[in-house]
């Protein structure tokens, strides 16, 4: 889907890592909590409270899940899933433009 409906939007962006990251929180009708945003090409350590999927809209990654030997790539059209309370390195190749799904 090219489009998330129905949603709230905070007006201030989420700004990580000097810019590299760039994302805004939404908030569905139900309470869904997701965020939108892009990565620059950098090589980034994100860490996570609670459950995520990470779906990749545009671009290139290879991701490596906290506790994992081999990094994995990621291209538009695919996700991964990244467990609460850990973390996930990222080195974005292509900039990626994403949708965080929480819980």
């Amino acid at each position: 889907m090219s489009k998330i409906e129905n949603v709230s939007v905070t007006k201030q962006a989420n700004v990580y890592f000097d810019g590299k990251c760039i994302s805004y929180n939404l908030e569905l009708p139900d309470g869904t909590k997701k965020s939108v945003g892009v990565i620059q090409p950098a090589a980034l350590t994100f860490g996570t409270a609670a459950p995520e999927r990470m779906e990749i809209v545009a671009g290139f990654a290879n991701v490596l899940l906290a506790g994992a030997t081999d990094a994995v790539p990621y291209r538009a059209g695919e996700s991964f899933e990244v467990p609460g309370d850990s973390s996930f390195d990222i080195e974005v190749i292509d900039t990626v433009h994403y949708v965080c799904h929480y819980g």
